[in-house]
């Protein structure tokens, strides 16, 4: 559910203004109404900009160092500090990578030195202060004449992949007439270059393990600064979202607060002696959006934000979605070995390394604990377990389980549309649920008219006996659904306008509802491949492993544990991937949701640690 908000104006004397924002800081429950743009704000910038260096290194560091185990933020950094630590990491990496670029180029001589043999440059010049000028030439094998040997006195070095590599000796000012690409190499041997790179190693090395020590020394740091950054961006933020009345002599701020935290509020700025006000909350407000949830719901919260946050006065369907996503997951994983597996993988990384762990990422493994599960449970309705059969083994515990819970591909064809059906029924009634209570039961009429309509249809073709379709009884609820329909679906307008509207609500409903249905189909579609896939890798594990004693357990082994591996990785994806979709486009689509709120975020001071 939603978490129900109240507004407030604050009107400060300008010489107690910031005393007042560091109380309200303090308290830390006020999310500050955003009155003006402040990404073009100079000093937002500058803050913005000072955040994206230290992140940039932040991340860099994290890989350098071995224990992950996310560090305690001190509150003693400053900015000073923090920017002078930027700085000397920044001007560090500059430095390994200037020493690193020396290097390459330092290597790409020696490669091109090293075809001419480990030769001694001085001999070079030596015999350019003796008369000899000596040139260093490349050309293919087959375009090599031995006749320069002759008229340019050229000796053969190297031959290498179908080149040649000569060198001529003439005396100094002679012309050398050769149809060949003169080399320029570098005036230091291959010994000297070895010996040079060596050293700019070595310069590259002392660099890296002085950048690894502040990895560890300073963890601390970064985050730090970090933290000081997000807090004075609040803080500017803030200022800028500040009206000044009076010649600038008044400070005017408005916000929002959870409607239970209120009285708390209002007490504190009482004994303060603050002035403040509280306003009406209108249709036109972006009044901020914060979850309360049972423990179950809210593990599901994030996948509710990564569509959009509702907005305030609609329905969270969080609690409403999250067991037919719980469900839909099962159903197209599909595998009762692979739902295990997710269980005890997520439960084992909980219990071994509950230090390590993020806060942020706790949620995550409970949510892949509670989908393993469905899975673990959906894959008995088809008996898979890795790909087998499980109702094959014999045991005495899975015939009786079989017999109460086996489906056949048709039966699990028709559950995957009853699923369907059901939730998009339901989406329905969470659609005239919320139009009731935001407008009026009146504005409700036309989707209870259709929620009807349905039912009975359902209910006709399900139980003939009770209500024949089309039958008198039958006849008189689609009668009382069309009035809803046609004639009840806008009050207060023209009738002649309310049918025809109702005309192109049939339009829509009858054009898109048997689509949303049959999308449902992906749930069975889904499950019946990765099992299908699962026992081509059994297959292949008994198939192709040699007939040895020793390498056949091996092979078959490796092609189990790969292919599975391979086949829960995709499986996993798509029974994450699907059941969002159908949850962001069939069920949010016919449950009218609109969304588009804003995240409660109030205006309060970041420690850094589990924040």
């Amino acid at each position: 559910m939603i978490v129900r908000m109240s507004k407030y104006a604050f009107l400060i004397y300008h010489k107690e203004y910031d005393t007042f924002l560091h109380r309200l800081r303090e308290m830390g429950v006020v999310h500050v109404k955003e009155t003006q743009t402040a990404a073009d704000n100079p000093r937002v910038q500058q803050l913005l900009a000072e955040r994206k260096r230290v992140q940039a290194q932040m991340q860099l560091l994290k890989k350098m160092r071995e224990d992950r185990t996310p560090p305690a933020v001190p509150h003693s950094v400053t900015a000073e500090e923090g920017a002078a630590w930027v700085d000397r990491v920044e001007r560090l990496n500059e430095q390994i990578e200037e020493q690193r670029a020396v290097c390459r180029a330092i290597e790409k001589d020696i490669a091109t030195v090293s075809v001419w043999g480990d030769f001694d440059y001085a001999n070079i010049s030596r015999l350019q202060q003796a008369g000899y000028d000596t040139a260093f030439f490349t050309c293919p094998l087959s375009r090599y004449d031995p006749a320069w040997e002759n008229t340019c006195n050229t000796f053969v070095i190297h031959e290498q992949q179908s080149t040649c590599y000569f060198i001529s000796i003439t005396s100094c000012g002679e012309a050398v007439e050769i149809d060949a690409e003169r080399v320029r190499l570098p005036e230091s041997s291959p010994r000297q270059l070895r010996e040079q790179l060596r050293i700019e190693q070595e310069r590259a090395d002392e660099l890296t393990r002085e950048l690894a020590d502040i990895a560890v020394r300073d963890r601390h740091l970064p985050e730090a600064y970090d933290t000081l950054l997000s807090n004075n961006l609040a803080w500017e933020n803030v200022h800028i979202q500040t009206v000044r009345e009076a010649g600038d002599k008044l400070m005017m701020l408005e916000g929002w607060i959870p409607e239970a935290q209120g009285k708390e509020l209002e007490q504190t700025l009482d004994r303060d002696n603050y002035f403040y006000r509280k306003l009406k909350v209108t249709p036109e407000d972006d009044v901020p959006i914060q979850f309360r949830n049972n423990r179950f719901s809210r593990l599901f919260e994030l996948i509710s934000k990564l569509y959009m946050l509702p907005k305030y006065g609609e329905l969270d369907l969080t609690p409403f979605f999250a067991p037919f996503f719980m469900i839909f997951f099962g159903l197209c994983l599909g595998d009762s070995g692979y739902g295990l597996f997710l269980l005890l993988a997520a439960s084992a990384v909980k219990l071994f390394m509950r230090k390590k762990i993020q806060p942020s990422m706790k949620p995550v493994l409970s949510l892949v604990q509670i989908l393993g599960a469905s899975t673990f449970f959906c894959g008995l309705l088809t008996g898979t377990f890795f790909g087998a059969n499980m109702y094959d083994w014999g045991i005495p515990a899975l015939d009786t389980l079989k017999a109460h819970v086996l489906l056949d591909n048709n039966q699990m064809f028709a559950l995957a549309l009853i699923l369907g059906v059901v939730q998009i029924l339901f989406g329905m009634c969470l659609n005239a649920t919320n139009k009731i209570i935001r407008f009026g039961f009146a504005y409700g009429l036309s989707t209870i008219g259709w929620i009807i309509l349905l039912v009975s249809m359902a209910a006709a073709y399900a139980l003939p006996e009770v209500m024949p379709m089309f039958g008198t009884a039958h006849q008189i609820v689609i009668a009382l659904s069309g009035i809803l329909i046609f004639l009840l679906n806008s009050p207060g307008k023209n009738p002649l306008l309310n049918i025809g509207l109702g005309l192109w609500d049939t339009y829509n409903m009858a054009t898109g509802l048997l689509g949303d249905v049959l999308s449902y189909v992906r749930l069975f579609a889904l499950g019946l491949s990765g099992g299908i896939l699962a026992g081509v890798f059994n297959s292949l594990a008994t198939g192709m492993s040699p007939d040895n004693i020793i390498a056949g357990p091996i092979v078959m082994i490796l092609i189990f544990v790969i292919g599975h591996a391979i086949n829960i990785f995709m499986n996993v994806l798509g029974a994450f991937v699907h059941p969002m979709r159908l949850t962001f486009v069939e069920f949010f689509k016919n449950s009218g949701y609109e969304g588009g709120g804003s995240a409660y975020n109030p205006f309060k001071w970041n420690s850094g640690i589990n924040d």
